[in-house]
């Protein structure tokens, strides 16, 4: 409910006993303010939508088609001037996640060399991602297929490794000699 609504509460329409109605008047709803039971039947087709198994999972991939779309049209790749990245600036140093942006505008642009250039770790990670997110949204979507993708499970011991490997491409990518000034951006 909003604010409004429990500040002040709709008014009672029905005729108190004390009160006879006249046979003319018959009591109208207002039709600018919604009856409680237009409210109650809104809400309840919310949450049966919310409700529904398939709803996160496309909610998800409608979050992600957005921003692909953005980047694609705006393009992070122009010479758009100075760094706003506040690591770079203060440090001259790329970030661990300098040049991701760039990185997926290259992936959705399918230019997978570029796209390693700019951050290889994210191109690493990809198909991952998009593994564990289709082996859990698949049973969401096609509840009655007989056949699912096996489930990539992070155990903390791969999650560490992949952090560790992060942490050294950090370090190794703002080295300034070949061949590791390839990967500075």
């Amino acid at each position: 409910m909003c604010a409004v609504d429990e500040a002040a509460p709709a008014p009672d329409r029905t005729p108190q006993p004390d009160q006879a109605a006249e046979p003319d008047q018959a009591a109208e709803p207002d039709d600018a303010a919604p009856g409680p039971k237009r409210r109650n039947a809104v809400q309840r087709w919310v949450n049966g939508v919310l409700a529904h198994p398939w709803f996160a999972p496309l909610a998800i991939l409608g979050c992600f088609s957005a921003a692909a779309a953005g980047i694609v049209v705006t393009d992070p790749t122009d010479n758009t001037g100075p760094t706003t990245c506040l690591f770079k600036m203060t440090t001259g140093f790329d970030c661990p996640g300098c040049g991701g942006t760039r990185a997926f505008y290259y992936l959705v642009t399918l230019n997978v060399p570029e796209a390693a250039r700019h951050h290889l770790m994210a191109v690493f990670a990809a198909p991952f991602i998009v593994w564990m997110y289709l082996a859990w949204a698949l049973p969401r979507l096609l509840p009655r297929r007989a056949w699912r993708l096996p489930v990539f499970h992070l155990t903390p011991n791969a999650l560490t490794g992949f952090l560790i490997v992060w942490g050294v491409f950090f370090i190794a990518r703002n080295l300034p000699w070949e061949p590791f000034a390839f990967f500075y951006v």
